[in-house]
């Protein structure tokens, strides 16, 4: 029993991983021009290249440029900015002048009488007028032109395209900082997994020493059978929690891989990105004002409510009038080289509502609502950012004040298991000391790997919170460019 609730416990953390970032992932904090991308989204990639025989060597640093080329959440975010873009070129169109030209040829033959021309003359009378016109032909060559002077809408839905591509740049980067968080955490993940097979296989040895020794002093008879079973009761137990463990690094390792877009069946291999780097300290009201300033998510959602502000200028701007100019000029004749003349046409014009059945009211009424959400949104984020930052900063020292305290912890179980073995090799006691100095090690062991992992994961988390992910992830683990 004791065995399988230390099974249990080795693959937690990852649990918490995965349920942790779905939690940020669906935040407002993915904010993506108007569109949230889920946290599967950031757990899938396109793969790059073939898988080889060889597994290749992947440092924290290598696997984050390879989620940055291949992550699908920000391949998506990516896309979604080429869309903002494209409707800031559309609203822009409006404010700017259109030209096309146009070349014609004409062959044509006119009824009168079909179009209402019915005059007829006396026989004898000298005019003719015939009642079938043509056939004539005639060629052209005009360029038409219509030039927007004033339309204050057009204005300002190009500022409000102008803002949400702001937003949609904003989004990208927030989506790299995403990127980074979710590299890194699995990163570690597979980091911790890898402590955890090789404290669990040192404690296997110990397990089978006890066990050999005890079998010896069985068949010396200074032992009884008891003690042969319970060492390898305890023996078969730590090998079972080896398969556990290895199954879920392995796991792990295929997540990670999926997230950075290795390729299907490429093998790895992980280093250590030097957790003991230490953070310098700083102020609750430090790291919230870094973060206001920095998160990206925090200034596209800003620029989504001044887009959303001139959205709704642009909507009561409908009822006022547009000016416009159009016209066109060119040469038309019988032959445009060589017997034709100049013809122009110039209009200006004011366009003015006058009954739109309630159509602008809507729009208001639509963009009122559109910004008032927005507005919202912002201040929902603002109160989502403080609780990351505060959480990220607790988070960051009671994990360290838990590594401190687990490597104390684990100096005093191994001082109690050398205790317990002398004490068995005199006679003294039997195996049941001895298995639970054992099972002590095996518990200060998890506790420092769990520590380890989660004073590494609260800096990814603090990197985050911060806004600054990918150009800290650097320096809190000497990454390698």
């Amino acid at each position: 029993m004791t065995n399988r609730k230390r099974v249990q416990t080795s693959v937690l953390p990852s649990i918490a991983f995965i349920s942790g970032f779905a939690l940020f992932a669906q935040s407002p904090t993915s904010t993506n021009t108007g569109s949230q991308i889920g946290a599967q989204t950031y757990q899938g990639s396109v793969p790059q290249g073939a898988a080889s025989a060889t597994p290749i060597a992947l440092t924290m640093g290598d696997a984050i440029n390879r989620g940055l080329k291949a992550n699908l959440g920000l391949l998506t975010s990516e896309q979604a900015s080429r869309q903002t873009r494209a409707q800031r070129f559309r609203a822009l169109s409006g404010l700017l002048p259109t030209i096309n030209g146009q070349l014609s040829m004409t062959e044509q033959e006119i009824n009168l009488q079909a179009l209402g021309f019915l005059v007829s003359f006396p026989p004898n009378f000298p005019v003719h007028v015939p009642t079938i016109v043509g056939p004539y032909s005639y060629q052209a060559a005009l360029a038409n032109a219509n030039v927007p002077l004033f339309d204050y809408t057009a204005i300002n839905n190009y500022r409000s395209s102008r803002e949400n591509m702001k937003a949609s740049v904003l989004s990208i980067k927030n989506a790299r900082d995403l990127v980074v968080q979710a590299v890194g955490d699995a990163y570690l993940q597979i980091i911790a997994d890898a402590a955890r097979i090789a404290a669990t296989q040192a404690e296997i040895e110990a397990d089978r020493a006890v066990y050999t020794n005890a079998t010896r002093r069985h068949d010396a008879g200074v032992a009884i059978g008891i003690d042969v079973l319970r060492s390898q009761v305890e023996l078969k137990q730590r090998q079972q929690s080896l398969v556990a463990q290895t199954n879920q690094f392995e796991k792990d390792k295929l997540a990670l891989g999926r997230i950075i877009g290795l390729a299907p069946g490429q093998d790895f291999t992980v280093a250590d990105p030097s957790p003991s780097v230490p953070l310098e300290s700083m102020s609750v009201q430090d790291a919230l004002s870094k973060a206001y300033d920095h998160r990206p998510d925090f200034q596209a959602a800003k620029a989504q409510v001044t887009a959303a502000e001139f959205a709704l200028r642009a909507a009561k701007a409908e009822r006022f009038p547009a000016f416009q100019a159009s016209g066109f000029y060119g040469d038309e004749g019988l032959r445009v080289l060589t017997n034709s003349h100049g013809v122009f046409q110039a209009t200006g014009s004011i366009q003015f509502n006058i009954f739109d059945g309630g159509r602008i009211k809507a729009d208001i009424l639509e963009n009122d609502t559109e910004l008032k959400n927005r507005r919202n949104e912002l201040e929902n984020l603002r109160g989502q950012i403080d609780y990351e930052v505060r959480s990220a900063l607790l988070d960051l020292k009671s994990a360290t004040d838990q590594v401190d305290v687990a490597h104390s912890n684990i100096e005093l179980a191994n001082q109690t298991l050398r205790q317990a073995r002398d004490r068995f090799a005199a006679g003294v006691t039997n195996t049941v000391e001895v298995v639970q100095a054992q099972q002590s090690v095996a518990d200060a062991n998890e506790n420092l790997i769990s520590a380890q992992f989660q004073y590494n994961v609260a800096k990814v988390s603090l990197a985050r919170a911060l806004g600054l992910a990918e150009e800290s992830i650097g320096t809190y683990f000497n990454k390698q460019p």
